[in-house]
């Protein structure tokens, strides 16, 4: 199928003028600053860089992809949601993912006015492509999200079946990477050069550990990393996180070790977890967490809520499931500790109830 990205613009974006702010008339750094309005004194009284042409040049030479490719946003969530409002009419448009899967996906949808499809994944958590292949001849339909590893499953997804659907959909098939560097496995940050409607995310909040800047990136054709530029808030990424995240980027074999650490200590915890009576099953994982099915999701969560032990319940749409992340060594041995402590508590529970049964 041949993709044509200009039929799937919404007409009011296509035919939007972008906003052009101080920084896009005069962008050189020296100069006396009289254009913006802004406060003669102080350390961050200028505007950023809209476009973080520094940063992006960083960013272009770890993953190995052209600047024109890249778009930085305000989080993940801001490159979710101007994929909704480039694309997406509201009441008329719809968008598609799969169950379960990142709830963003679903909300941003709800907030932008359009029907959000799901499709259950298959008992491997993997895309039904044969089901798939029917829904995506939807003309209102234009933008499949596919989460890789998958939130809250912990697995990839086939690569095969998303090029497959790439070359099948006449929308963007957006491929929410978040997980990546915990992986063995990933799309090649290059490879969606060949197919021009799809739409890799990638964050600096995982593996990069810097979740409190609020920094996703997205990589995509020149053509919809300009549509991005086009529809932004002029300054939508401060300047102090961008040297935030610029500085903490010169250190990257130290945040390599850091994530390499984790991806260490995920085997050890996952023999430990197995051993625990009240775990039925822990589903394979790609990322920095497992999906575990336990006997009681609601309990376990709340006991250990009870020692100060913060994990995600799952159980609303993965029953009886709970996710646990790789914490350091100090707070995987804490949770264990306190896991073990609900154990004792609950074969306690079950002799006191077997001793009044047999009274």
């Amino acid at each position: 199928m041949t993709f044509d990205l200009q039929k799937i613009i919404r007409p009011n974006i296509k035919n939007l003028k972008a906003y052009s702010s101080a920084r896009d008339e005069y962008s050189k750094q020296d100069g006396v600053f009289l254009d913006a309005n802004e406060n003669p004194y102080g350390e961050i009284n200028r505007y950023p860089d809209p476009y973080q042409k520094k940063l992006k040049g960083r960013i272009s030479e770890i993953f190995e992809v052209p600047t024109q490719n890249i778009f930085l946003g305000n989080g993940s969530d801001e490159v979710i949601d101007l994929l909704f409002r480039i694309f997406c009419r509201p009441k008329i448009d719809k968008v598609l993912s799969f169950t379960p899967t990142y709830g963003m996906y679903e909300v941003s949808a709800n907030i932008n006015d359009v029907e959000y499809v799901k499709q259950k994944l298959n008992s491997n958590f993997q895309i039904n492509e044969k089901q798939l292949m029917e829904v995506i001849k939807d003309e209102s339909l234009k933008i499949i999200f596919i989460c890789s590893p998958n939130n809250p499953t912990g697995n990839n997804m086939d690569f095969d079946v998303i090029y497959r659907i790439a070359q099948n959909f006449h929308g963007i098939v957006f491929v929410d990477q978040a997980y990546a560097e915990f992986s063995d496995l990933s799309l090649n940050n290059t490879s969606f050069l060949n197919y021009s409607n799809i739409v890799i995310s990638r964050t600096m909040s995982k593996a990069y550990g810097m979740a409190g800047a609020r920094l996703g990136i997205a990589f995509a054709s020149e053509e919809i990393i300009k549509l991005y530029n086009k529809t932004k808030p002029p300054y939508n990424i401060s300047q102090i996180n961008q040297n935030e995240v610029f500085e903490k980027l010169k250190n990257l074999n130290e945040i390599i070790v850091r994530y390499r650490n984790i991806t260490d200590l995920k085997p050890t915890l996952k023999t430990q977890l197995e051993k625990f009576s009240f775990v039925e099953k822990i589903y394979p994982s790609d990322a920095n967490f497992f999906l575990i099915k336990v006997n009681d999701a609601n309990y376990i969560y709340n006991e250990l809520i009870n020692r100060s032990i913060i994990i995600r319940n799952r159980h609303s749409i993965a029953e009886n499931c709970v996710r646990i992340t790789v914490g350091s060594a100090k707070e995987n041995q804490n949770l264990l500790k306190s896991l073990s402590e609900i154990e004792q508590n609950l074969k306690k529970i079950i002799n006191y109830e077997k001793s009044i049964i047999f009274r």
